[in-house]
Parts: C-alpha cells; sequence; structure tokens
C-alpha cells in the first residue's frame, strides 16, 4: 500500500502557521509529514525561514499519529553531524517513534550563511558519506570518535537515545549517489519518477526499503489564479537540482527563472481544484516504484482550503490510484 504525505514548507509559512497546518493534516487525513530545512526561501515572494527543528518540536505536540520527517536536512556545513544526530534523537523521543532523519547534500542558499564557502557536489557527496557514518555511530550508542577527511568527533555520545532507532533516508539523483548512499541508509528520497533509480537503489541497498518522492500542486477553485500563484513562488523548480544547489540566494533564483512562464509552470504543476490532476501527476511516481508521496500546497495562505480538498477530494483520488 502507498502512502501520501504533506509538506511542512518552512519556506512559506511561519512557524505558528506550520505547527498549525501539521495538526489540521493530520485530521485530514495524511499519512506522514514531512518538513524542510531552511535558512532562506527560494524566492522572496514566498517570505518565510524558520527554524526546522525548534517547529518539529512543537509539532510532535499538536500531532499523534502522522510520522514525521526532515525533507531534508543538510548535516555538512550548517549543522555538524554530531548535532543532528542529537536533534534527530530528540525528535524521536518527543514524538514517540514517528520520526525518520532525511539527509541530502544541501543547497548552497541555505549553507554559505556560515561563510565556508560551497565545495563542489564531489567533495559535498564525500562529506555526507562521512557525516551518516557519525550520525549512524550515535544512533547506536555509547562514546563516538571519528577522524575524517572532512569532520572530527571526540569522544561524542547521545545521552538520550529512543527505544527505536531513528530510521535515516538519503536524498539522490542519479546511479553516483544511489551507489554511494544506498548501503548506508533505511530510505531513498528522490524528486523525479525515474525507476532506474528505484531499481538501483533495491539492486545497491536493502531490498525493498521505502522510497519519498514530493509533488507540488496548487489548488484553488480559480485555476488562472493557481497558475499565478504557482509561478510566483514555484518557478524555482525549472532549473533543476544540479542547479538549484549552486545558487547563493533568492535573487539568483529570481534571475535565473526570469524567462519561466505561467505555460510552464501549468505544464509541470497540477493546479486547479481536478482532483485527477492530482493523481494523474502522482502516479508516474508509483509506476517508478515509490513507496511514498509527499504533497506541497503551494501558498502559505491557501492551506486551509488545501487541507479541506485533501481530505475530501484529493486523497481518496490518491487511494483510489493505489488500490
Amino acid at each position: 500500500m502507498h502512502r501520501f504525505g504533506y509538506t511542512l514548507m518552512t519556506e512559506q509559512a511561519g512557524p505558528r502557521a506550520l505547527v498549525r497546518h501539521a495538526h489540521e493534516a493530520e485530521r485530514a487525513g495524511f499519512d506522514f509529514e514531512v518538513m524542510s530545512d531552511h535558512y532562506f526561501p527560494w524566492l522572496t515572494e514566498q517570505g518565510h525561514a524558520s527554524n526546522a527543528w525548534a517547529t518539529l518540536g512543537a509539532v510532535t505536540q499538536s500531532t499523534e499519529r502522522v510520522e514525521l520527517m526532515t525533507y531534508v536536512t543538510c548535516p555538512i556545513m550548517r549543522y555538524h553531524p554530531a548535532v543532528v544526530a542529537q536533534q534527530a534523537a530528540t525528535v524521536q523521543l518527543l514524538s514517540g517513534n514517528r520520526f525518520t532523519l532525511g539527509l541530502g547534500a544541501g543547497e548552497n542558499l541555505n549553507e554559505h550563511v556560515v561563510g565556508r564557502g560551497w565545495p563542489p557536489v564531489n567533495v559535498r557527496h564525500e562529506m555526507l558519506v562521512e557525516a551518516v557514518e557519525i550520525i549512524s555511530a550515535l544512533f547506536d550508542g555509547g562514546h563516538v570518535n571519528f577522524a575524517g577527511d572532512h569532520f572530527r568527533v571526540d569522544s561524542a555520545k547521545l545521552w538520550d537515545l529512543p527505544d527505536i532507532r531513528v530510521p535515516i533516508a538519503v536524498a539522490v539523483s542519479g546511479d553516483q549517489s544511489v551507489h554511494r548512499f544506498a548501503p548506508l541508509a533505511d530510505a531513498m528520497i528522490a524528486v523525479e519518477p525515474e525507476a532506474g533509480l528505484c531499481e538501483e537503489w533495491d539492486r545497491t541497498g536493502k531490498q525493498g526499503t521505502r522510497k519519498i518522492a514530493q509533488l507540488p500542486v496548487c489548488w484553488d477553485a480559480d485555476r488562472d489564479a493557481a497558475i499565478t500563484r504557482a509561478h510566483e513562488q514555484f518557478r524555482w523548480f525549472a532549473g533543476g537540482w544540479k542547479v538549484n544547489a549552486e545558487l547563493p540566494g533568492p535573487a539568483g533564483f529570481a534571475a535565473a527563472t526570469q524567462f519561466v512562464t505561467k505555460d510552464d509552470v501549468a505544464d509541470n504543476i497540477p493546479c486547479g481544484d481536478d482532483p485527477d490532476a492530482v493523481a494523474a501527476a502522482v502516479k508516474p511516481f508509483l509506476d517508478a516504484g515509490f513507496t511514498d508521496v509527499a504533497l506541497v500546497g503551494i501558498g502559505g495562505d491557501h492551506q486551509d482550503g488545501f487541507l479541506a480538498a485533501a481530505k475530501e477530494r484529493i486523497l481518496p483520488a490518491l487511494r483510489a490510484l493505489s488500490g
């Protein structure tokens, strides 16, 4: 059975709103909730970027059933991996074992703030491998010492460990990252419906593990208004992750996407109030072998309508698609 989730997007709503949205999304019937972890929004129009971990702590108390997940945290610059491990263990305890730690190699947009420059992608992947090894060792318990090419850990220990180990999911985009991280992780994260990624993940890592995708939706009874909102706030997607990881701030994303049209957005994001259109956009992920898909409702001020529609129309359409 496939599972469908809701995205708590820190770039488009403040922390108090996100906590309320988390509660309402659970009531709407979503199976899990993922939270972005940003220091900047992609575009100025989105207007927010609260701290994901503080907000997650509050979300653990406003929800009871849904699984929670970071989608994704970068543990290579802005956070040291030993700190990420402590945060993840704490959220697992607060949530009653409902948390999955989603990790990725990050974007310049968020990591440049600590003033260490932005390494090339192959170095970032090396750093992420070391980070996952450190986090996993800390989840094992006991004191951890580590001396790698990029990180050092001196006698670290998590004093509050949950009774269920925090699962680790890692974001991948191609065969190279799959081969690096499938042996180290419990689940795969990807944003393109590529069957080859799922097949290679199963060959390289643990057979049959979860594969988690994400899909933006702009829900509105007025389709033209939905397209306008999606273009204003979500046109950044058009650059692709290889470009998006390198741009340093919202101004860069605005410049890079200045020629993305409303038609381009409408061709790639379900806009309007047709649940069948959302199901049609989700279906390629399920066909490719993904087990979980998290929806993003575009527009921080439009979540009430999106969540009401999810309960009554969108989730039933997705459940029917899943069988």
